[in-house]
């Protein structure tokens, strides 16, 4: 029997809009784990090129490496940052009474 080859899923070779990095991202704050977060967010970093939006958010790209993994704790600031260089925007919406917390 021929064993077969797999490779590890890579969601940053996927993302190629804004309107996918956006769906991504609101996965993500629905969720609303702070590492899954950040990790969402340097899963959408990775697919513009880290180094681009780190020099568009004006942040040092090693220190957005470690804030955008899923042990990364990355301060508001910089999330607003790199969802501005990513031409995203957060926004808040009620939350559904009606939904288990």
């Amino acid at each position: 029997m021929n064993k077969t080859q797999t490779s590890e899923w890579n969601p940053s070779e996927h993302i190629s809009s804004r309107e996918e990095m956006a769906a991504y991202l609101e996965a993500a704050l629905e969720d609303g784990d702070p590492g899954v977060i950040a990790a969402t967010l340097g899963d959408i970093a990775r697919s513009k090129g880290m180094s681009q939006l780190a020099r568009d958010a004006g942040l040092g790209r090693e220190s957005l490496y470690k804030s955008l993994s899923a042990d990364g704790n990355p301060e508001l600031a910089t999330i607003l940052k790199v969802v501005g260089a990513l031409g995203l925007r957060l926004h808040a919406i009620p939350k559904d009474d009606n939904k288990a917390a």
